[in-house]
């Protein structure tokens, strides 16, 4: 066996993504939405909420969001992944419940080009940054013009919000089990990306929405030496079998083989 190796592969562009949860009468339901057909990257795919980390996601002034102690070094990833929620799906995790009112006073506020922060300052709202669990961290494979580094978030969905398509990126939001997503996939009806169906595949087994935040909690726990977890970089290996991406042994993600030619990777 012989992994094949990229020339001089782009440098990937931090990100995030956010996966909202919460118990339906199936079992654990995800927020997840289509992109739209004409974008560069994943189109047509059904993907969670998310995108590249901005400038202003750094900015220190985020640590004062943070209630207690010393903030983690995944935070301008948090901002980054409730930013882009937002953004793309209309729906905000909050210290404290946010009217409906003042939701919708948020998003025109977004979609006519305010700031993340400047936008919660005037409708005096604080995001939930700290009740985030970061489950994994997927970086796009080396032999790719696009890459990313992307945090993979999990958060229970805000009671009493409704998510609002964006009508951009996003052409259509929906709440669906993993194994309903799954099922779909394997019948041709949706485009699933390898790390979303590789994250749809971990948390079939979750029975609700405590268990996977649980499942996230571990991930949490193990971190590397920046402050982030491992990463999970995808590697196009030759077998006799064929050619395969493999993932790191130990990641939490099963299978750690995949044959190429089921794998979709933008």
């Amino acid at each position: 066996m012989s992994e094949t190796a990229p020339q001089s592969p782009v440098t990937p562009h931090p990100a995030a993504t956010l996966i909202q949860l919460r118990d339906g009468p199936d079992g654990l339901e995800l927020l997840v939405m289509e992109r739209h057909a004409g974008l560069r990257f994943a189109p047509g795919a059904t993907v969670f909420p998310g995108g590249r980390l901005e400038a202003a996601d750094h900015h220190p002034l985020w640590r004062v969001h943070w209630p207690e102690g010393e903030p983690p070094a995944d935070l301008a990833h948090r901002v980054a992944a409730l930013r882009e929620c937002v953004e793309e799906c209309g729906m905000l995790p909050t210290r404290d419940p946010l009217s409906s009112s003042a939701l919708a006073d948020l998003r025109c506020g977004l979609a006519a080009g305010e700031g993340f922060a400047a936008a919660l300052a005037r409708v005096g709202v604080a995001p939930a940054l700290d009740r985030m669990a970061v489950l994994a961290r997927w970086i796009t494979p080396e032999m790719l013009p696009r890459r990313f580094d992307t945090l993979f978030f999990l958060a229970p969905a805000p009671e009493g919000q409704e998510p609002v398509c964006d009508g951009g990126e996003a052409v259509g939001v929906l709440w669906a089990t993993p194994r309903r997503l799954l099922a779909e996939e394997e019948a041709g009806r949706r485009r699933l990306v390898f790390a979303t169906r590789m994250t749809l595949l971990r948390l079939a087994v979750c029975a609700d929405m405590t268990a996977a935040m649980a499942s996230g909690a571990l991930a949490s726990a193990a971190v590397s030496g920046q402050g982030l977890p491992a990463p999970i970089l995808p590697r196009l290996v030759e077998t006799a079998a064929g050619p395969v991406f493999r993932i790191p042994a130990g990641c939490g993600f099963l299978p750690l083989e995949t044959s190429a030619q089921t794998v979709r990777l933008g």
